[in-house]
C-alpha cells in the first residue's frame, strides 16, 4: 500500500468518526468541520469552556455519562466532564441550526452517535484548552506583576522625600569617582622614582 493510499484510508476512517449518513445526506458530527460557516462569535462560544449554565450542564450529565458515578470524581475529573458535556451541548445546537430538516429521531441518531465517538475527543479538546487558559492567565499575572513592580518604582521615584534621599548618594558616588579619576592621573603624570643603585649607576 502506498503512502497516498494509507492517507487516504485514515481520512475515509476519520470522516465516518466524525459524520453520520440519514438520509441519503452526510452530516457532520464534529462542530469543528462547521467552521467554514462559523462567525467569530459563534467559534469563540464553542472553543472556551464556560459559556453554559451549570443547571444546563448538570442536567444532561447522565445523557452523555450514563455510565460514571459523580459523586465519586474529584473536582478536576468533573470540570473536565462537565466542559465535555458542554461541548455536547454546543454541538448538537449547531448540528440543529446548520440541518433544520433534521427530525428528532435523526436528532437522537446523531447523539448517540456522538456520544459513543466523540466523548474522548472531546475530552482531549477541553484538557487542550483549560491548559491553554491557564498559560494564558499565567502570562497575565506575570504581565501585571511587571507592571505593578515598575509602577511602584515609578511612583517611589518621584517622591520628594525620595529625591531628598537619593540626592546625596548620587554625590557621593560621583565624588568618589572624581576622586579616584584625580588620584588615576595623578599617579600616571608622577615622575617614576629610582632605587639608589639605579642613581649610582647614572653617575657613573
Amino acid at each position: 500500500m502506498t503512502a497516498t493510499q494509507e492517507q487516504t484510508l485514515q481520512l475515509q476512517r476519520r470522516l465516518q468518526q466524525d459524520s453520520i449518513q440519514l438520509a441519503g445526506k452526510t452530516v457532520y458530527i464534529n462542530p469543528f468541520l462547521y467552521w467554514r460557516r462559523f462567525d467569530t462569535n459563534t467559534d469563540r462560544w464553542l472553543r472556551e469552556p464556560g459559556q453554559l449554565g451549570e443547571d444546563q450542564i448538570t442536567l444532561n450529565r447522565s445523557r452523555f455519562y450514563p455510565e460514571i458515578d459523580w459523586t465519586f470524581l474529584d473536582d478536576d475529573e468533573r470540570l473536565l466532564k462537565d466542559a465535555a458535556v458542554e461541548m455536547f451541548l454546543k454541538s448538537l445546537e449547531l448540528i440543529g441550526t446548520f440541518h433544520p430538516e433534521l427530525n428528532a429521531a435523526q436528532l437522537l441518531e446523531v447523539e448517540r452517535k456522538m456520544a459513543v465517538t466523540k466523548k474522548r475527543a472531546f475530552e482531549r479538546w477541553v484538557e487542550k484548552s483549560f491548559r491553554r487558559r491557564s498559560q494564558e492567565e499565567l502570562r497575565e499575572r506575570k504581565r501585571f506583576a511587571r507592571e505593578r513592580f515598575l509602577r511602584g518604582w515609578r511612583e517611589w521615584l518621584s517622591l520628594e522625600t525620595t529625591h531628598k534621599a537619593v540626592a546625596p548618594f548620587f554625590a557621593c558616588i560621583f565624588l568618589a569617582g572624581v576622586g579616584g579619576w584625580s588620584f588615576g592621573v595623578a599617579s600616571v603624570s608622577c615622575p617614576p622614582f629610582l632605587m639608589p643603585s639605579e642613581q649610582t649607576n647614572v653617575v657613573r
